[in-house]
């Protein structure tokens, strides 16, 4: 089977799907790569590196496309965007990416209309099993060191105590918002660059693992928090009051940060604002915000995608769009990995074709698409219906 490897096209985007490394394993599963060329320039893997691999380079995405069976990329295909980089796969063509279906209903019903079968890595369940194949994990852990090294380069101090002949230098206080894997991943980041740090997250099993990179946390109420999680690992929404005493609490805690990293979000829903415009301007000047959550809707107000924003109390707000992105030489290592093991679970090891089994239930839970037809279970429920067609009236000019 003939699997295509595509330079990525949207902004922002300098990871890519596979690795030189991943190649090498993939050919010795009996698989024909194609990579565009140019596809890993910017996550510094060169045409000769996936060549040696065993990989042939394409001149485009149409060649490199052509006759696959199977395509994988980083993001979903640009789609009635001026590109329409569906055109490029064929019916039956199989697609594995991080697709975003919850956020992107018009895009799963043109995959659908394509004949394509899709599968989207941001929907890997968080199961034991599936931890080698889980995206969301490797970028986040990525995101969440990036961030506070970009937040050192905007900071204008020095983050470790420093005592000098000519006097000494207080660390920096680092506030983190959310203690996911990204959260935590910047908690121990700060730790690691000398700054005091605390953490805030509504989950009350975030406690034990926030102290145990030692750092404190930041408690609002103990016993509503026990209710704070989902089955999957993620944070629920909080009830107003339970907001409002957290807002107060976080308010105090903000008045002595100097830095902040905001990472809270709630999949499939707006990220809830956390630190407010009366919070920021009572944070000292010089003061640096990242906000991580920024592209759905952001945990801090004020900051705009893309852009590093100065308040008029000179707190900077960086809102850098797709932070793992800015590592891409890793967070395109890691996630060539991650699709690595999943092709495991779709690739027969006899045929070297596809193997799709729905009983497997991380197959089941990341299969979006096939045979035309929306097949997630939850998409597939929020897909609109078809609209019924009136019943057929009887000709009566014929007697």
């Amino acid at each position: 089977m003939k699997v295509a490897i595509t330079k990525e096209t949207r902004p922002h985007e300098m990871r890519v799907a596979a690795s030189p490394e991943t190649v090498k394993k993939m050919a010795a599963m009996g698989l024909d790569l194609v990579v565009e060329t140019g596809a890993g320039l910017e996550a510094s893997f060169t045409d000769a590196a996936y060549q040696a691999a065993g990989a042939a380079i394409a001149a485009d995405a149409a060649s490199a496309c052509s006759g696959a069976g199977l395509v994988l990329r980083v993001q979903r295909p640009q789609h009635g965007e001026g590109v329409d980089e569906l055109a490029f796969l064929a019916s039956g063509t199989a697609l594995v990416a991080i697709l975003s279906p919850m956020q992107n209903p018009d895009d799963v019903a043109a995959y659908a209309k394509a004949g394509l079968t899709t599968f989207s890595m941001d929907l890997i369940p968080r199961i034991t099993r599936a931890q080698a194949m889980d995206v969301l994990s490797s970028q986040s852990n990525l995101a969440g060191y990036k961030a506070v090294i970009e937040a050192a380069f905007e900071y204008g101090h020095a983050f470790p105590m420093m005592m000098t002949a000519a006097g000494t230098i207080p660390p920096a206080r680092a506030v983190i918002m959310g203690a996911g894997v990204a959260g935590l991943q910047a908690i121990a980041t700060a730790r690691r660059l000398g700054a005091i740090v605390s953490a805030f997250d509504v989950r009350a099993a975030a406690k034990e693992q926030v102290e145990s990179l030692g750092a404190s946390f930041i408690e609002v109420d103990a016993e509503a928090a026990k209710q704070a999680e989902t089955a999957g690992g993620y944070a629920k929404e909080m009830s107003e009051d339970y907001q409002r005493r957290q807002r107060e609490k976080i308010h105090e805690v903000l008045k002595k940060a100097d830095i902040v990293i905001c990472t809270a979000q709630i999949p499939g829903k707006k990220a809830p604002v956390l630190v407010t415009g009366a919070m920021i301007a009572d944070m000292k000047p010089g003061s640096v915000i990242v906000d991580l959550a920024i592209e759905s809707g952001g945990n801090a107000e004020g900051g705009r995608l893309g852009e590093v924003v100065t308040t008029a109390n000179g707190v900077k707000l960086v809102g850098y769009a797709n932070m793992p992105s800015r590592i891409a030489a890793d967070a395109s290592a890691l996630y060539a990995k991650n699709l690595l093991a999943f092709l495991g679970l779709i690739v027969d090891k006899e045929t070297k074709g596809l193997k799709i089994d729905t009983s497997d239930e991380i197959v089941k839970g990341t299969l979006v698409t096939r045979d035309g037809a929306i097949v997630h279970p939850v998409l597939a429920a929020a897909a609109p219906k078809p609209e019924a067609q009136p019943d057929a009236k009887p000709d009566l000019g014929q007697a």
